[in-house]
């Protein structure tokens, strides 16, 4: 029939100050939208286009609501768009409508989510590159279909993916005959026996089964494969063998503040199949006895799609399912997952390998996740969509929804994001696993711009890398403090082991014995995280094949049932006795904020994220106030009370200015990263800034010169270039500051005003 095209109005902002205090004053910006609203009115009318305007109805809408009808004040809930719903259909289809009992009205609703689920696999399906893309032309040699000596047969991604689009396709038709039905008060059973058959695909990769299948060993029987470092010994975990058909391809991991082992399973790796059951899950594991081993397994949420990275905030867990984040609670205490919502959305999903992963906090409360090339991102935000293309790490406060590219750099495939206990921040490109100086290039850069040669921590010898984390825990020795670990998976299969010291502006890394490595080729090493007892905890992916260009999308051999994670432990030294965090007040929190592991620190404030503002920042007045100004460890416990601040978005200008001229050159530089968030809520602080341009170490020169890149005001530029004046040789300039020097001028020659 006749195509009708409709214009809708954008709704309104609601104001949710009361609910949550750190989201703006939404004032100005529906003063905007209400110009946008009436000339879109004028111009349907004027091409005698119907119209239907939202915004006047969602004020009055949320003006009656009993509670907040958005996520962030512009992405409705699923309540929002219940209410929203009938003035959209009273616009469209005017006069009295039918009468509609609550459960039919629900069992339309239903049939319409699931054809709309097998609709949304087909136009944004996941590994588009693969499906329809550059790499969907690749061909594939099958050798155990070879006959009579002649050459093998080729199979492309092409040949077998678009048959699967045309199954979702049928599937999807099937569905909208229920629809039909059900809206006219009958039922119809979905039969999809009707769609057509898959195209079979044959390995390229034959193991030594005898059908070409590869050949596992157990979890248990794994270990004698492995080299373990001077001291120390590795025990099982978990592994599929415990828990079957759950621990399976283990993409991600992380312990809660209970001392839990959360994983993140990705069965249906590369990507899921139509027809099959969605299969990939959040696993929470228990070790109940304190053996070093999960004797329990508790699925928090199920039926999910590509998983590809998680983290705790607010009792919660903000998760990544593409193309959007999050954010899913238990409730009720039974540590299963019943309350979902949408965060955000618009991240890219061309390739499943290079979607959003690493997901770590900075010591501020700021949440980061990476994701590499054939990415093309559109983030719609409070302050307007916010984009980024092949390659990027992103940046958001979960409490103030403020989000943007952290740094937008032409990776290849990022994975690996680690800061040490001065908010220090490496990201390494996982597909050469280049580690490079966070501080560096992750100034201020406008869309479409991208940084570009930014210089390394230290001269990789293998790769590729797929996670990594810092060594801090009692359990381990003295020297290795501080190191950074770094999971490897091809060539070098197993964790390798890097010693950190101050360069000037910088880091560098020297390599040292490695944690563990195996000959065991199917040893994928995939994630890595000190755990409460202070032992190095990694998810082993256990698998013969893991690459996406090398293999077809559906190679028969691509595993999905196996999935370990292993514990590794220093004989000459106790573990650590694990602090109780979960349900603790908020003043033993704060002085969890002491302890001398990264960790207890990262998940005592994951714990304080749930408890109110008004709460902690009394308590953390108090705390600060107590400090031991004798503990050779106090500038260090006065730039975590600053960060607890940032986390609460409560700016305390006077310690941060206390900070700033700290006699610690670590604490000076991650107060002034501090300053780079706060600046538009600190007087004069670019004054501030300039007086980190001139400081005596290039550490804190570095970090004033990547927060002028954030200004707009032109006298940024002079104050970047005083970051030269203590530099020893002007003409040899720091390395890692004349990049951030270079890259900051680059942006504000272009966007200062």
């Amino acid at each position: 029939g006749n195509v009708r095209l409709v214009l809708f109005s954008p709704i309104a902002v609601e104001d949710l100050r009361k609910t949550n205090p750190d989201l703006p004053d939404p004032a100005a910006s529906n003063k905007n939208i209400k110009l946008y609203s009436d000339a879109m009115a004028q111009v349907a009318k004027a091409n005698n286009v119907p119209f239907v305007d939202l915004f006047t109805p969602s004020q009055e809408l949320y003006t009656r609501a009993a509670k907040p009808l958005t996520v962030n004040g512009v992405h409705m809930t699923e309540d929002g768009d219940r209410q929203l719903a009938p003035v959209i259909e009273q616009a469209l289809f005017a006069g009295p409508q039918p009468a509609r009992d609550s459960a039919s009205l629900e069992k339309l609703r239903q049939a319409v989510n699931d054809k709309n689920l097998y609709f949304f696999e087909r136009y944004r399906t996941l590994d588009g590159y693969n499906v329809y893309g550059g790499r969907s032309k690749l061909k594939y040699k099958e050798p155990l279909l070879a006959k009579n000596g002649e050459p093998a047969p080729e199979i492309s991604n092409w040949d077998v993916m678009q048959r699967e689009m045309q199954v979702l396709d049928v599937m999807t038709a099937n569905r909208d005959k229920r629809v039909q039905a059900v809206a006219q008060g009958k039922d119809l059973a979905v039969d999809d026996s009707n769609t057509p058959p898959f195209v079979p695909v044959s390995t390229n990769f034959p193991g030594k089964g005898p059908n070409g299948e590869h050949i596992y060993l157990g979890g248990e029987e794994a270990i004698g494969k492995m080299k373990v470092a001077e001291g120390m010994k590795v025990n099982l975990f978990a592994d599929e063998k415990m828990f079957p058909d759950l621990l399976v391809n283990p993409v991600q991991m992380a312990f809660d503040t209970k001392g839990r082992l959360w994983v993140a399973c990705w069965n249906a790796y590369p990507r899921w199949r139509p027809k099959d059951e969605m299969k990939d899950k959040i696993l929470i594991l228990e070790d109940t006895d304190g053996d070093g081993k999960a004797d329990k397994c508790t699925v928090f949420l199920d039926h999910l799609n590509s998983p590809t990275g998680f983290e705790f905030y607010n009792g919660g867990i903000l998760l990544a399912q593409a193309p959007a984040i999050w954010f899913c609670k238990d409730t009720n205490g039974d540590d299963k997952c019943d309350s979902i919502e949408r965060m955000l959305e618009g991240f890219d999903s061309a390739d499943t390998h290079h979607t959003s992963n690493s997901f770590t906090f900075d010591p501020g409360g700021a949440l980061y996740w990476q994701e590499g090339t054939f990415m093309h991102s559109q983030v719609e935000t409070l302050e307007g969509p916010v984009r980024a293309a092949n390659g990027a790490v992103w940046r958001f406060e979960p409490r103030t929804f403020r989000f943007d590219a952290y740094t937008s750099y032409p990776f290849a495939n990022p994975h690996g994001h680690v800061f040490d206990k001065w908010g220090t921040d490496i990201i390494i490109d996982g597909t050469g696993a280049q580690p490079y100086f966070g501080p560096t290039f992750t100034g201020k850069m406008y869309y479409p711009d991208k940084h570009r040669g930014a210089p390394q921590v230290y001269k990789q010898r293998t790769r590729p890398c797929p996670g990594a984390e810092i060594l801090t825990s009692r359990a381990f020795p003295d020297d290795m403090q501080g190191n950074m670990l770094v999971a490897n998976v091809i060539g070098f299969q197993g964790i390798l082991n890097y010693k950190l010291t101050d360069k000037g502006g910088g880091l560098a890394g020297t390599e040292v014995e490695p944690i563990v490595s195996s000959k065991d080729l199917n040893f994928r090493p995939s994630d890595i995280e000190m755990g409460p007892d202070g032992a190095i905890y990694f998810t082993d992916w256990q698998n013969a094949i893991i690459g996406h260009m090398q293999h077809h999308i559906r190679d028969p051999n691509r595993d999905h049932e196996h999935g370990r994670v292993y514990r590794v432990t220093y004989t000459g030294k106790p573990l650590v006795k694990a602090p109780q965090i979960a349900g603790q007040p908020v003043e033993k929190l704060l002085d969890l904020l002491k302890e001398p592991e990264n960790r207890t620190v990262y998940r005592a404030k994951i714990e304080l994220s749930a408890h109110d503002t008004k709460e902690v920042i009394p308590a953390l007045e108090k705390w600060i106030a107590a400090l031991d100004k004798s503990d050779p460890n106090y500038q260090h416990n006065l730039m975590e009370g600053l960060w607890m601040y940032q986390w609460n978005n409560v700016v305390n200008e006077p310690l941060l200015r206390q900070m700033l001229k700290s006699p610690d050159h670590h604490a000076r530089a991650a107060a002034v990263r501090v300053l780079c968030y706060w600046r538009d809520r600190v007087k004069d602080s670019l004054e501030l800034v300039r007086a980190a341009a001139n400081d005596e170490h290039p550490r804190v020169r570095l970090e004033a010169v990547r927060t002028c890149s954030f200004y707009t005001d032109p006298k940024a530029q002079e104050v970047a270039l005083e970051a030269l004046n203590k530099e020893k040789d002007p003409d040899k300039p720091d390395p890692f500051v004349k990049y951030a020097l270079d890259e900051t001028m680059r942006t504000l020659e272009k966007h200062a005003k």
